[in-house]
C-alpha cells in the first residue's frame, strides 16, 4: 500500500475550537486551550503517524485584524498556513456567519486544494439551528465539504480524520515516525505557564505576557526548569506576583502539575517576573520569542 503524507492546516476565527480539534486528532495536549480569544500565538505542528500515513496538523492563531506588531506576526502564521496546505480545515462554530478578515475568506473560497468546513460546537444548538447553519455555509463556501462536529465532545471527529487520510497525497513521511511535533521542550514549558496566566488574570495582563524558559536541565528522574514571565509595565509585574507572591505561586504550582503530566517526570520549576517594555511592538524582541521569522 502506498504511503500518504501531507500538511493539514486548521484556520478560523478566535475561540472556535481549533486547539481542541488539534489535540483531539493528535491525542496529546500540544495546544493550550482557554475560554479567552487569541490563546494560540504560534503555528503549532502536531504529527499523527499511522502505518501508511503521516498527517502534519497545524494549529494557527485565530484570524483577527491586527492592532499591534505581535498580532501582525500572528497573522503571518495564518498566511503561511495557506501556502503549504494539502488539505485546509476551516473551523466555524454554530451561529457564526463570517470570517473576521474578508481577504482570508476569499482565499478559502478560491482554494485549489480540498477544503473541509467543520461546523463545530453543534452540541450547543438544536436541529433547526444546525439545518440553518449547514444551508448558510453550503451557499457561502460551495467548494467545501461540510462536517458537523463537536471537538470537545469528540463527536464527528473520527469521520473528519478518516476523510483527511483519504485526501492526503502519496508521499514518504516528512518526519521520523516517532516524532510528535516540531517544537522543542522549552516551547511547551512556555505555553503551559502562559495557559495558567490566561486562566487566572483578567483584562490586558495575559496579552502583555510572554514566557522565556532560560534553563531546562533533564536528569534521569527530574527536570529542572527556570522560566521568566515577561510583562510590559512594572504595574503588571506587581499584579502577576500578587499579594505576598500568592498569585505567582498559584501559577507555578498549577504549571508544574501539568508539566509533570506532559513530560512524565518530576519537575522542579522556578518562575520569575521581569519587565520588558513594549515587547509586543519591538521587532527584535518578537524575533527573539519566535515571531517575525
Amino acid at each position: 500500500m502506498a504511503h500518504k503524507a501531507g500538511f493539514v492546516n486548521i484556520i478560523g476565527n478566535p475561540n472556535v475550537g481549533k486547539s481542541t480539534l488539534m489535540n483531539a486528532f493528535v491525542g496529546e495536549k500540544l495546544s493550550i486551550i482557554t475560554s479567552k480569544a487569541q490563546t494560540t500565538r504560534h503555528r503549532i505542528l502536531g504529527i499523527v503517524n499511522g502505518e501508511d500515513f503521516q498527517m502534519l496538523l497545524s494549529d494557527t492563531p485565530g484570524i483577527i485584524k491586527p492592532a499591534y506588531q505581535l498580532q501582525a506576526s500572528m497573522m503571518d502564521f495564518v498566511k503561511s498556513a495557506f501556502e503549504d496546505a494539502d488539505v485546509l480545515l476551516y473551523l466555524v462554530e454554530l451561529g457564526e456567519q463570517n470570517l473576521k478578515d474578508e481577504k482570508f475568506f476569499e482565499k478559502i473560497t478560491n482554494a485549489k486544494i480540498p477544503v473541509l468546513l467543520l461546523l463545530n460546537k453543534i452540541d450547543k444548538g438544536n436541529e433547526e439551528q444546525l439545518a440553518e447553519a449547514l444551508k448558510h455555509w453550503q451557499e457561502k463556501v460551495p467548494n467545501a465539504e461540510i462536517f458537523a462536529i463537536s471537538a470537545l465532545e469528540n463527536f464527528g471527529v473520527t469521520e473528519v480524520f478518516n476523510r483527511i487520510i483519504e485526501l492526503l497525497p502519496e508521499s514518504p513521511p516528512f518526519y521520523p515516525k516517532d516524532q510528535l511535533t516540531d517544537k522543542p521542550e522549552r516551547f511547551f514549558v512556555n505555553e503551559i505557564i502562559r495557559e495558567k496566566i490566561l486562566m487566572h488574570y483578567k483584562k490586558e495582563i495575559p496579552y502583555s505576557v510572554e514566557i522565556d524558559t532560560e534553563e531546562f536541565f533533564e536528569d534521569e528522574k527530574i527536570i529542572r526548569i527556570r522560566s521568566i514571565i515577561m510583562v510590559e509595565r512594572s504595574t503588571q509585574k506587581g499584579i502577576i506576583i500578587g499579594h505576598k507572591g500568592a498569585a505567582l505561586k498559584r501559577v507555578g504550582v498549577e504549571a508544574r502539575k501539568d508539566l509533570e503530566k506532559f513530560f512524565g517526570k518530576q519537575i522542579h520549576l522556578e518562575t520569575y517576573v521581569k519587565v520588558n517594555k513594549n515587547w509586543r511592538s519591538n521587532d527584535r524582541q518578537l524575533r527573539r520569542f519566535g515571531y517575525n521569522n
